[in-house]
């Protein structure tokens, strides 16, 4: 049986084609960014992007819609059907970027979710390919909660069925370009907040 779409990489070139400018922040866990950037963006971060793998909703381009009568986004998308997509964000709001998180606690991450999926901490090094450090992150059945996902390497492991990855935690953490969230059941899922410990991306 061949591997699922994530073990080909992702197309640059359409992320390049349907991606804006973007934002990013981080502080403490807790404490949020001091701004939002200039175009839109949730906590600093603006390129939420729909890969175009796997059956979504929105199928390509960005996730983020007006919330909140318009004054701040959420980043929405739904996975449908039994099969392998794919949510991208990128943590220096441009794909060249990327981020030294070792010194990172974790992350706080607010959203909903209808079921359960998977994120991905993808580095520069090795951006293409399923076989990446992963974290599961629970369904919170359509309510919207706050969770921190610690970045100690004992709280990483993989998708069995996407492969082990061959580079070291230290690796993913060293050189992060992005989260990827993936999944292989249908979701309906929302995020509203993603704050990095100990890491303000630029806005751009």
């Amino acid at each position: 049986m061949r591997k699922p779409m994530l073990a080909v990489a992702l197309s640059f070139a359409a992320l390049v084609a349907s991606a804006g400018a973007a934002p990013a922040s981080a502080a403490r866990p807790g404490h949020g960014p001091a701004h939002e950037c200039a175009t839109p963006s949730i906590d600093r971060l603006q390129q939420w992007l729909a890969s175009g793998e796997g059956t979504t909703i929105p199928a390509t381009g960005s996730m983020l819609v007006p919330a909140r009568g318009g004054r701040d986004y959420a980043a929405r998308i739904e996975f449908v059907g039994a099969e392998w997509h794919v949510a991208v964000v990128w943590l220096g709001n441009e794909f060249e970027a990327q981020a030294d998180l070792s010194r990172s606690a974790g992350f706080r991450l607010t959203y909903s979710a209808t079921d359960d999926l998977y994120v991905q901490l993808r580095p520069a090094s090795v951006w293409s390919g399923g076989a990446q450090w992963a974290t599961k992150i629970p369904s919170t059945h359509g309510r919207t909660v706050t969770r921190f996902f610690s970045l100690r390497p004992s709280a990483w492991s993989f998708v069995p069925e996407l492969g082990e990855p061959a580079h070291p935690f230290a690796t993913a953490v060293g050189e992060a370009r992005g989260l990827v969230f993936v999944g292989k059941t249908a979701n309906k899922i929302e995020f509203r907040g993603l704050r990095i410990d100990r890491y303000t991306p630029p806005c751009l």
